[in-house]
């Protein structure tokens, strides 16, 4: 466990010497459920952050949609591809989101999707690309989290 924690701080030191890098984690962590280490993967991983647009961002983590028909049979839509590991953390941000004490939009989508009847898994994964998404057009128009 102490190596974990030496590469993390590691990490972050070296997001910190780069001033382009360090405003850009500063920005994403800005966001509520982005914490330092999904700052740092989306930093480092996919560097098509914020010049994509908003559907290639969810694709990039594999969040997005597809269809599932041929001929007249209609299955449903499923998620796929994109990038495991980043997906994963995605996922652990998004439950830090929904479960944050303050209200935010991440918190509000999900509560309406499960009053709607939705599974829990689906809002997650609804809520994991609304905040893919979020962050993507934050870094794109250098804001912070404006609730």
């Amino acid at each position: 466990m102490l190596a974990i924690a030496e590469l993390d701080h590691a990490i972050l030191a070296l997001i910190a010497q780069v001033e382009r890098l360090d405003h850009h984690a500063r920005l994403l962590k800005s966001a509520p459920g982005v914490g330092p280490v999904l700052a740092a993967t989306l930093i480092a991983e996919p560097p098509e952050l914020g010049s994509v647009s908003s559907r290639q961002a969810a694709v990039l983590v594999g969040v997005a949609p597809y269809d599932r028909q041929s001929g007249r049979r209609q299955k449903t839509r499923r998620c796929a591809g994109g990038r495991s590991h980043l997906r994963k953390i995605l996922y652990m941000a998004a439950l830090a989101a929904i479960r944050a004490k303050q209200a935010n939009p991440f918190k509000t989508t999900y509560h309406r999707l499960k009053t709607a009847g939705k599974a829990a898994k689906v809002a997650i994964v609804t809520v994991m690309r609304k905040v893919i998404v979020t962050l993507n057009t934050m870094i794109r128009n250098n804001t912070a989290w404006a609730p």
